[in-house]
């Protein structure tokens, strides 16, 4: 058995996507915790991913949701550290890219933080606009154009 991919709605699985986002971004991150959770955690547009390892553990996290222009909208993206390097981020971004060529997007937009930019950009991701402040911490709005399948 290898790491999965799972994209749903299901609550279970929001539950086991808040826990990671709960220790990294929270715990880790020290991000407010009335600045984490937002409507989009249960908002019925949003999809949550979860990459479970080899004994179905959830290891990374984020969520996506429809956004203008044809864009699909990736927040939350997040990785235990125990996994980061591993190529467990890569797997789900990659894995959110199919799935929105497959629902016929035509680019995929997200706010990296700036620590995680190089990390986007191997992935095709170009950054624009100026760089801000999210709960503190230094971001970029990024952006991948993709052709539908």
């Amino acid at each position: 058995m290898s790491n999965t991919v799972i994209m749903t709605k299901d609550a279970q699985a929001r539950e086991q996507a808040c826990a990671i986002r709960r220790k990294v971004f929270i715990e880790e991150q020290h991000v407010p915790e009335e600045l984490e959770w937002d409507e989009y955690d249960t908002h019925a547009d949003t999809t949550h991913v979860l990459l479970t390892d080899e004994q179905g553990f959830a290891i990374a996290t984020a969520r996506f949701r429809p956004y203008d222009d044809g864009l699909l909208k990736i927040e939350r993206v997040a990785v235990l550290v125990s996994q980061r390097g591993t190529g467990a981020g890569k797997m789900m971004m990659e894995a959110i890219e199919v799935a929105a060529r497959k629902a016929g997007y035509n680019g995929m937009k997200l706010s990296a933080q700036l620590q995680a930019r190089k990390f986007y950009e191997q992935l095709g991701y170009q950054a624009f606009g100026q760089v801000y402040l999210d709960a503190g911490i230094e971001h970029t709005d990024m952006i991948k154009k993709i052709a539908a399948e």
